[in-house]
């Protein structure tokens, strides 16, 4: 019968390279997750979302699911360990980042006092298209939410607290400066008028139904529970037949309902949010595009992260 050989886990303190626990007889299957549970027990302050366990404090930090025994580390291994601060789940996040735009458009919609001026409080737009214009806001971040719920499921558990203030802000900000033009008493209807809203409107809806579709897909990709990564094909619904060409498909409809709402309303800050917006999902893709590349030897060589061939 093999005798099962135990580890022995250090975690230090990275600057001043001062012991902070010492785990003995740790099993050699145990992963990086149990060994934070195992530090937690000493500091419960640490619990397992706010801990950052590295091998070497220059390089990148250690996966929950690896496995201690397949680690480049002795029977003895040194840890050093980094607190990620304050953190929320990420079901919390975007509830958060998603109720304030979807509130404070509605203020400046309904025009509550000391917004404008005291003699149009509680008024409304003569235009259509400003009412049509909240109600795509309201129906976007509305859907959001239901999505956060009940549709997306998420491979990290929380977030820093300190990123969720950056993105709330962001949102928030975001919301506060297009709502403000947007329902202006001096805002004044698109050149094009009702031809232009409603091509904008068209377009608007396609995005949106093709962003819930690719979330879908998304979702039944992806077990309860589960982390493993799967490559995403077209199925028979039309809308996600984008996978054929990009990776994050969910990315190309968000900006194209984006770009929709800023030709339905003709607003510059509506143009500079989707341009922000646009250059981040980018980035994001890139990032994800190139995962699956790293993962999948398999993966199909021709699609592109979020624009058809192109980007």
């Amino acid at each position: 019968m093999s005798r099962v050989t135990f580890f022995e886990v250090e975690i230090l303190e990275p600057k001043t390279k001062r012991q902070l626990c010492f785990l003995d007889k740790v099993e050699p299957h145990a992963t990086i997750g149990d060994i934070k549970c195992l530090f937690h027990k000493s500091y419960p302050q640490w619990y397992p979302a706010r801990q950052s366990l590295w091998i070497d404090p220059k390089g990148k930090p250690l996966k929950d699911d690896e496995i201690l025994q397949n680690l480049p580390v002795g029977t003895t291994a040194t840890m050093y360990f980094k607190d990620l601060g304050p953190q929320l789940g990420w079901t919390m996040v975007f509830l958060a980042e998603y109720m304030g735009p979807l509130f404070i458009y509605l203020l400046f919609y309904f025009r509550v006092p000391y917004i404008y001026r005291n003699k149009y409080a509680f008024t409304s737009s003569p235009y259509p298209v400003v009412t049509l214009a909240c109600v795509c806001h309201s129906f976007h971040y509305s859907k959001r939410l239901i999505e956060t719920i009940f549709v997306h499921r998420f491979s990290s558990g929380t977030m820093p607290l300190r990123t969720i203030v950056r993105n709330c802000i962001y949102y928030w900000g975001f919301a506060a400066w297009l709502a403000y033009y947007i329902n202006h008493p001096l805002y004044t209807p698109p050149s094009y008028g009702d031809m232009q809203v409603n091509y904008a409107l068209a377009m608007f809806v396609l995005c949106e139904v093709g962003n819930f579709s690719i979330h879908l897909a998304l979702n039944n990709l992806r077990c309860e529970g589960s982390r493993a990564r799967k490559i995403p094909y077209p199925t028979k619904n039309p809308f996600t037949w984008l996978f054929f060409f990009v990776s994050c498909p969910n990315y190309t409809y968000e900006v194209g309902a984006w770009l929709s709402f800023t030709v339905m309303t003709q607003c510059v800050p509506v143009g500079l949010f989707t341009l922000v917006g646009f250059i981040q999902m980018a980035i994001w893709a890139r990032g994800k595009h190139d995962t699956y590349i790293r993962e999948f030897k398999d993966y199909p060589h021709f699609r592109m992260p979020i624009i058809p061939f192109f980007l």
